[in-house]
């Protein structure tokens, strides 16, 4: 059995910082610095903005590479931020985020996935982001560039506590009201992918 390390990463997203260099559009994920692995959340940074409620967007992801007809995670401490991916391998790309993608962001995500046939993208987000114009469009474009897209489950969110937060050992405990707002909030999605009146 192959000893599998997590590639894992936790960024604060900020709209004005969003905006990606025409390199990154056609491709490039590349980032200023040395590669090393990101600091794990804080427990508190994941209990108030995961936990359904309006803070800031977070995206936590793993990096897989097809090994023959199985997912391998990628080493700690590739930097896959750092790296060009290369055209000639298979990759799946996991974000666990706060809040699903505003229309900018899914239109280079769109971008990113027209230009990179070989990586898949699976979605899960705590919550839909409906605060600018275009949010439903920009989720249905996603979707039609292949992008997975869904609502966290307690399932997502207990492997986000386990894999993304620095819990010092503490298990994950849902919390009151979550199964009925990812059910609400799936729902919500589905309606939009389908391209049903809200």
């Amino acid at each position: 059995m192959k000893d599998i390390l997590r590639k894992s990463s936790t960024l604060e997203w900020k709209e004005e910082q969003e905006k990606a260099s025409s390199e990154e559009k056609k491709g490039k994920m590349e980032a200023s610095g040395d590669a090393k692995p990101r600091d794990l959340m804080d427990q508190d940074t994941f209990w108030s903005n995961f936990a359904n409620k309006e803070r800031k967007t977070y995206l936590c992801y793993e990096v897989e590479l097809l090994d023959g007809n199985s997912w391998v995670l990628l080493e700690e401490g590739r930097g896959f931020l750092h790296n060009q991916l290369d055209p000639a391998k298979r990759y799946r790309v996991t974000w666990l985020l706060s809040w699903s993608p505003c229309t900018d962001c899914a239109r280079d995500l769109v971008t990113f996935l027209q230009h990179n046939s070989h990586v898949s993208l699976r979605i899960f987000t705590a919550r839909i982001y409906t605060y600018l114009k275009g949010y439903e469009e920009g989720l249905r474009s996603l979707q039609g560039a292949g992008a997975h897209l869904a609502i966290m489950t307690s399932t997502e969110f207990e492997h986000c506590w386990g894999t993304f937060v620095h819990n010092q050992g503490t298990p994950f405990e849902p919390w009151n009201g979550l199964d009925e707002n990812s059910q609400e909030e799936s729902m919500k999605l589905q309606r939009i992918l389908q391209n049903e009146d809200n």
